[in-house]
């Protein structure tokens, strides 16, 4: 059975950095693209970033772009979201997601994912 793990969440002064981790185990992490996703209280859960299974490509939305940078160490099971330069916007529960193939749907990275962690919250203080 397949687990993520989110730990590294927490609360920061806008400006901050936070580096959040996602411990995967139950299937070989190598073979599948991995992601992160958030959500705040009222709105639909929002893509953030993906990696390849290699860690070669990634894709982030927009307003994160510059800011945020994910990465992978297949020794150890493990992605990250390295988070720079935060801003009261990004506070939010984050959530890890795997892919069911190596690096997600071509359509868009909202499709093709497998499975979700429980997430760890994010909290951004002006």
């Amino acid at each position: 059975q397949v687990q993520l793990i989110e730990s590294g969440g927490g609360l920061v002064q806008a400006g901050g950095s936070l580096r959040l981790s996602c411990a995967a185990s139950g299937r070989t992490f190598s073979s599948y693209g991995m992601g992160w996703f958030r959500q705040t209280p009222g709105k639909e859960r929002e893509f953030v970033a993906r990696i390849s299974r290699s860690g070669s490509s990634t894709m982030y939305v927009e307003s994160v772009k510059g800011r945020f940078t994910i990465s992978r160490d297949n020794a150890e099971n493990t992605v990250y979201l390295q988070m720079n330069n935060l801003k009261p916007e990004d506070t939010a529960v984050y959530y890890c997601v795997q892919y069911g193939s190596p690096y997600g749907s071509s359509r868009s990275p909202n499709y093709g994912i497998d499975y979700w962690g429980k997430g760890t919250l994010v909290t951004v203080s002006s």
